[in-house]
């Protein structure tokens, strides 16, 4: 993809944004940060802004899906991942969600997981930095009022929920050290550095069923088959799943194993803001990232395989175990129920999931450099975004 080809959208001047802040995020000082590092920047930059502090989980989600959006250039939300995650979810469940998923969204980091923001981060061509450095950085780009378009991941679950994500969905190691290591969350980052070491003491395999959809295979495939189209729920066609009761499409690829340590499904570049798990990039429209770990690595590579990943120099460990693909959908059902489930790093349960990636369908602010890989930007947010993902195209 060619950046300076691609047209983009621009925040107004002057700019009006709602910030969603959690003062509870990361060590607690979401609220002092903003004050310190954040709202002379925006001064600067001619951004007025309004400030709620979230009071309890779930109460972004709540309050977008209410909200007066048209009051709002933008919404910022300042917190770490699982806020971003509750409010696209609360414009998804609005009756005007065609139009409100188009509201231009900003990641401020003040969480102890930003890998959202360390991804924008990377995208605009900064240098991987944490902490107040990655702040000013991300409210810079919100200072520039440039837009860039974003994937977006349906979840379809055995117990019939529907979920979206906007970073990651993770089973097994790397969602038990997101949610275990909760307790430690005044730590900020150093959290998973201690849930990585707790975990590899007790290493744990999870039994399941692993099937995905190449990127390769999309483009010479015509559907032959049932598309999963739920009337009852609001969003997106999820044009190549079929029912999770059913088997996937022969053009399918089913992973022969059945015992993994972990898996995982990533839209963008960073899984934290020192953890640079996608450096390989993607080379087709509509595409996300499938690492998975197959059962009998050894603790000392696996802590090697995290050890690296901070630089991203994890793929040139030359690990058998490690496996990556890109992929557009994927099937994943645990055996037995075991395992723990994290989408963008909130707890879901454990059952039968599958996904489908629906790229440009909304738009954040963003930088110079490489968004996502897409080819076509979503449409500008005063109309609504496509029924069905485009056709993927090749670079």
């Amino acid at each position: 993809m060619d950046p300076a080809g691609s047209p983009r959208s621009l925040l107004p001047q002057p700019c009006r944004v709602l910030v969603l802040l959690n003062p509870r995020g990361g060590k607690g000082k979401a609220l002092q940060l903003f004050r310190r590092h954040v709202q002379p920047l925006l001064a600067q930059a001619d951004v007025s802004f309004t400030l709620m502090l979230t009071e309890r989980q779930n109460h972004a989600r709540e309050l977008v899906q209410v909200e007066e959006l048209g009051r709002w250039d933008a919404l910022v939300v300042m917190s770490g991942d699982g806020v971003m995650h509750e409010v696209v979810n609360g414009l998804m469940e609005r009756p005007d969600w065609e139009t409100a998923i188009q509201k231009p969204l900003c990641s401020l980091p003040a969480g102890s997981g930003n890998a959202l923001a360390a991804s924008l981060n990377h995208y605009a061509g900064y240098e991987q930095v944490t902490n107040e450095d990655l702040l000013t950085n991300c409210t810079l780009l919100l200072c520039r009022r440039l837009l860039a378009p974003m994937n977006l991941l349906s979840l379809q679950m055995a117990s019939g929920l529907r979920v979206f994500s906007v970073l990651s969905l993770a089973w097994g190691f790397i969602a038990d050290v997101d949610i275990e290591s909760e307790k430690f969350r005044r730590l900020g980052e150093m959290r998973f550095t201690v849930g990585t070491i707790l975990r590899l003491a007790a290493l744990r395999v999870y039994r399941g069923r692993l099937a995905y959809l190449p990127v390769e295979q999309v483009a010479s495939k015509t559907a032959t088959f049932r598309a999963l189209d739920r009337q009852d729920q609001q969003g997106p066609v999820d044009a190549h799943l079929v029912p999770l009761e059913e088997p996937v499409p022969a053009h399918w690829t089913v992973v022969p194993d059945q015992e993994f340590v972990l898996v995982l499904a990533l839209l963008h570049s960073h899984l934290g803001s020192e953890m640079f798990a996608a450096p390989m990039g993607l080379g087709a429209a509509g595409a996300m990232h499938l690492f998975y770990v197959r059962a009998g690595v050894s603790r000392a590579m696996l802590l090697r395989l995290f050890l690296a990943m901070e630089k991203g120099r994890h793929m040139e460990c030359n690990c058998p175990y490690l496996v990556y693909v890109p992929v557009v959908a994927f099937r994943l059902e645990p055996k037995d129920g075991k395992g723990t489930f994290a989408v963008d790093g909130e707890l879901m349960v454990s059952e039968a999931v599958q996904g489908q990636l629906h790229p440009n369908y909304f738009w954040m602010v963003g930088g110079r450099g490489e968004p996502p890989p897409s080819l076509e930007p979503p449409p500008p947010p005063s109309q609504k975004p496509q029924q069905t993902p485009p056709r993927e195209k090749p670079l």
